[in-house]
């Protein structure tokens, strides 16, 4: 399959660059995915399309501030981080920027001293291993010091951090948001769990396979990047239950996705409670073993997340609900609209 495939263009004005004021009142796109038929709503009549039975599945891990901004001890340039991948003993994975100032031994040095990063390992394309150094708790300076790691196309300040947060994050660990999630508001999920629907959580903390783009024309020479996933003893037991009583298992996000995916095909289609390091890629042919249907953002022309959606419907279809999303200034990203992909249009009660 060529990378081609998965491209397509986008009025660089549909990308939000902040979050509406109102978490609940984005755009969605409810879509066949056997049929490609397409309506639209507003993201909180999504409790409409759920019935009893159903099971949600949520990714509650939490974004840390990991972006720092500092500078060399030895010759005061300025350089950036961008904490990926909590390695053990205050060893971070991270990208750094600009890679070529550094090497094995620099330190670079935030908020006045009070945090230090020593490079003690450097790969390729600005991935680096550091050492931090510092007094105190760690989560509290990175809170005084870091920011949110926005990606690359969101321009404009974000004024309120917690807005690249869920309302349900719980487990620190993300350099970015599961944004299909960002949707959500607590009195959302109330309602839906008054309707009888199942709310459940899996852990899996974004890295960088967010921030790395597809660069093979043959997609079947991507290599993905691993991340790290939990699922408690609660979840599998309903999830299980749920199979077996043929009830649906929707996903939120392409994170939890992924999460699922890999631990129903680790033990033949069944769910245990488990954690390690998944670099599952889904794309077209994939047999879904877990997952039913799937609330998602829109994704990026040529990324594995198109590839992804792309496999849980067909291309065809997914590439038609883009066009009709552009067609009717749906907002695309990680602050814009949402897909529920799912296998029936009509409202439940």
């Amino acid at each position: 399959m060529n990378i081609n495939e998965f491209d397509y263009n986008l009025p660089k004005e549909l990308i939000a660059q902040t979050p509406l004021k109102n978490r609940d009142e984005s755009k969605l796109l409810v879509l066949n995915k056997n049929t490609g038929d397409i309506k639209h709503e507003t993201f909180k009549n999504i409790v409409h399309y759920l019935k009893k039975g159903d099971v949600l599945v949520l990714n509650d891990t939490k974004v840390i501030p990991a972006r720092l901004i500092g500078i060399k001890e030895e010759t005061k340039a300025t350089i950036e981080l961008l904490l990926l991948k909590d390695l053990g003993n205050d060893t971070w994975e991270c990208l750094s920027r600009p890679a070529k100032r550094l090497k094995v031994g620099t330190i670079i040095s935030f908020g006045d001293g009070l945090l230090k990063a020593q490079v003690i390992e450097k790969f390729n394309e600005g991935l680096t291993h550091i050492k931090l150094i510092y007094e105190g708790i760690l989560m509290e300076i990175l809170d005084k010091l870091g920011t949110m790691p926005l990606p690359p196309y969101i321009h404009e300040k974000l004024e309120d951090q917690s807005r690249y947060q869920t309302v349900y994050a719980k487990n620190i660990g993300s350099a970015a948001a599961p944004t299909a999630g960002l949707h959500f508001t607590k009195e959302l999920l109330k309602q839906i769990e008054d309707k009888g629907v199942f709310i459940t959580y899996v852990t899996l903390h974004v890295g960088l396979g967010t921030f790395r783009p597809v660069e093979v024309e043959n997609i079947l020479e991507h290599k993905m990047h691993s991340e790290y996933y939990v699922m408690n003893k609660e979840t599998a037991d309903i999830l299980n239950k749920a199979k077996k009583e043929g009830r649906r298992i929707i996903a939120v996000g392409t994170t939890s996705t992924r999460t699922l995916e890999t631990i129903a095909t680790n033990n033949n289609g069944v769910f245990v409670a488990s954690s390690g390091n998944t670099d599952i890629f889904i794309y077209p042919g994939y047999q879904f073993k877990a997952i039913d249907a799937l609330i998602t953002n829109f994704h990026l022309p040529k990324s594995t997340l198109v590839m992804l959606v792309s496999a849980l419907a067909s291309k065809e279809i997914i590439l038609n609900a883009y066009e009709e999303a552009i067609k009717n200034n749906y907002r695309f990203f990680s602050f814009g609209d949402a897909m529920f992909i799912t296998n029936d249009l009509d409202k439940q009660k």
